[in-house]
């Protein structure tokens, strides 16, 4: 037999040690889609590579912006003898090694070196796969206290995509557009006088017009200054999954302002941090944000939105630039707003109070103050904002 017993023989170790470096790019796997990609590994064989790729997607990959990081992992680890234990030479078809055709992403980059790292620090008693916890319910819980600026770079990884799959439910609010309904202070006339045509001309209720319900547009603007480096990363992986389905234009601001928009509208997060790297010139600089919001107001003043949206200003505060320029800004982005509300990391000090000369200016004019230096606190973010909103 050509595979043997899958579930004692090397195959199932390779597949297991597989999923585990999925699991290490942010893929959502746990052992019993590992238990289903063996099975579905004896189904199909190993006679051809496509068909093993295909039966181990159809069940490790749920979303559709993990299927590159799949598709990439997949033509790495089952290219190295050393990843495989030889599975290649005894099972798969060799190709030769050839550079990738496309840069792999990010995630498929990390997982390989914590692979390579690893098999370099194993004795060979520790060469038998065992099932990783790095995604166990305990080590979420760990986490969700945890400062974001205490973390350590594994932590920080397992933070990240945690917060990737954080959801923000938005509040929202009755429009200008109206839709047929129960309720509502006006009457729909042509509904009405249509449906007692049918009953010969008798008007038996009357219909009535009511809003339609509408998601706030977001104007979100990141401070990527040196004192906020560990935090902008984390926060803009965040929005990016988080507002997905809201309206929002979003920037960063450190000497200058930075368009993020471009980037935010690429579906996956890698895609979207990369081409954010390269647009950002002054990534951990100084903190000029009244020259920035000068900068706005020239520029992409069309962005607040008939005084319905909301500003979602994430900084420390520490800004170097001029007060009297960043209180009239602040003055003109809060007359042209819904709300202002700053998402300030230092509240994780107890007792912090704004007494820096740009945050003091900050918190006079902001509607709220929330804090964003952690998990638990990103998860209570939309109860927060829509007590705010409320107010």
């Amino acid at each position: 037999m050509l595979l043997g017993d899958a579930r004692s023989g090397k195959l199932s170790d390779n597949i297991t040690g597989f999923g585990r470096m999925l699991r290490r790019a942010g893929l959502q796997v746990d052992a019993s889609r590992i238990s289903l990609a063996i099975e579905s590994a004896q189904c199909v064989g190993l006679s051809r590579k496509d068909d093993f790729a295909a039966a181990l997607q159809s069940v490790l990959v749920s979303r559709q912006q993990d299927l590159e990081v799949f598709q990439q992992l997949f033509a790495a680890y089952f290219k190295d003898p050393e990843l495989t234990k030889q599975l290649l030479m005894q099972m798969l078809p060799k190709a030769p090694a050839k550079a990738p055709a496309v840069p792999r992403k990010a995630r498929v980059q990390e997982a390989l070196a914590a692979v390579s790292k690893s098999k370099e620090n194993k004795t060979p008693k520790e060469d038998e796969v065992k099932f990783d916890a790095a995604m166990s319910a305990s080590q979420r819980q760990s986490l969700q206290h945890a400062d974001f600026q205490s973390l350590s770079a594994s932590e920080f990884k397992l933070v990240e995509h945690l917060a990737r799959n954080t959801a923000l439910p938005l509040p929202r609010i009755q429009g200008r557009r109206t839709r047929s309904g129960a309720r509502g202070q006006r009457i729909d006339w042509p509904r009405t006088l249509r449906m007692a045509s049918r009953h010969g001309g008798e008007v038996l209720n009357l219909l009535r017009l009511q809003r339609r319900p509408q998601a706030l547009p977001l104007l979100i603007l990141v401070d990527i200054s040196g004192s906020m480096e560990r935090y902008a990363r984390l926060l803009l992986a965040f929005l990016h999954q988080a507002t997905r389905q809201t309206p929002r234009r979003v920037y960063a601001f450190g000497t200058g302002l930075t368009d993020l928009n471009a980037a935010f509208k690429l579906r996956d997060s890698d895609l979207m941090l990369q081409a954010a790297n390269q647009q950002i010139a002054d990534f951990a600089g100084g903190t000029r944000l009244g020259y920035s919001l000068a900068q706005l107001r020239q520029s992409h003043s069309r962005d607040l939105i008939g005084r319905r949206t909301v500003v979602l200003l994430i900084s420390d505060g520490l800004d170097t630039g001029d007060a009297q320029e960043l209180e009239s800004e602040l003055i003109w982005l809060k007359r042209h707003s819904r709300s202002l509300l700053w998402l300030n990391p230092l509240l994780r000090f107890e007792g912090y109070a704004p007494l820096a000369t740009g945050a003091s200016v900050l918190h006079r004019h902001a509607k709220g103050m929330l804090a964003i230096h952690n998990l638990s606190r990103l998860e209570d973010l939309a109860q927060a904002m829509a007590k705010l909103l409320k107010t």
